[in-house]
């Protein structure tokens, strides 16, 4: 009798469901893992991101009962519910931002746009490497250093780098009254110089051969901001050189500038 009377206490009750909630979601996670160790119809990045967004799932689910069952012994939310339309139609208002990054974030995942560990430009500005995927938002660790944090519903562009491979595109500036023709001759020298030190970082097929080179595109777009005309050079690498192959070629742009005299494109014009 005594026992029975300890367990109907309401602190010794949330204690229980709390503990039977964590002991739940922990079995359906362990049931999940042991699920993907067995099978190998999924590749192994797409597992790890179905990992991921489950864990997010059974927690917030687990939290959401936990709530729910609390908040029951102090409101009515069967009455609440049906009688209250007007209260449904506010919550769904202020939720409309949540809901819709719940939302989003199912699409992304099961049309397999991201994966976890994919490198990915957000919003043409955010660059980098997807550390997290939750239900409502994405963490990409930049090449900085930085954890970018961004939800869903504030992703207007997204790009992906397709799987082991990424593409090299890095460019110069130069102003207008550079002669193209020289310019020319330059940066032809410089993807030469590209695929003879940094050939290794480049993606090959069965046979070995670069399936993209290092290679200059010429112009690629004019008058950039009012400040002179976009030249630019591409490769094709493996994804994990991506970050190491673009470092290079950079420096080898701005070293053929420096000993060249290529006239850079500036802000502002210096009157002498």
């Amino acid at each position: 009798m005594v026992f029975t009377e300890f367990f109907q206490q309401f602190p010794v009750k949330v204690l229980t469901v709390a503990l039977l909630i964590i002991l739940i979601v922990y079995f359906i996670r362990k049931f999940i893992k042991l699920f993907f160790d067995k099978t190998s119809f999924l590749d192994e990045k797409r597992e790890e991101t179905l990992m991921h967004f489950s864990n997010q799932v059974t927690r917030v689910v687990g939290l959401a009962f936990f709530f729910i069952y609390v908040l029951s012994h102090f409101f009515d939310f069967g009455k609440i519910l049906t009688s209250s339309v007007v209260l449904a139609s506010a919550l769904a208002i202020i939720l409309q931002h949540i809901i819709r990054d719940y939302i989003m974030g199912l699409a992304y995942l099961f049309e397999r746009q991201i994966h976890h560990g994919d490198y990915v430009i957000l919003n043409g500005n955010r660059q980098g490497k997807i550390e997290e995927i939750t239900m409502r938002y994405l963490k990409i660790r930049q090449y900085d250093g930085y954890l970018y944090t961004v939800s869903y519903s504030n992703i207007t562009e997204l790009q992906n780098g397709t799987r082991g491979r990424r593409r090299v595109n890095e460019s110069l500036i130069l102003n207008y009254r550079q002669n193209p023709d020289d310019a020319f001759k330059v940066l032809e020298q410089v993807a030469q110089t590209c695929n003879e030190k940094y050939g290794q970082y480049l993606l090959k097929d069965v046979n070995g051969i670069p399936i993209e080179s290092f290679r200059f595109n010429q112009i690629t777009e004019l008058n950039v901001g009012f400040k002179g005309h976009q030249y630019s050079l591409s490769g094709l690498v493996k994804e994990a050189d991506f970050v190491e192959a673009s470092q290079k070629v950079r420096y080898e742009l701005a070293m053929a500038a420096y000993k060249n005299d290529l006239m850079m494109a500036e802000s502002f014009e210096t009157s002498h």
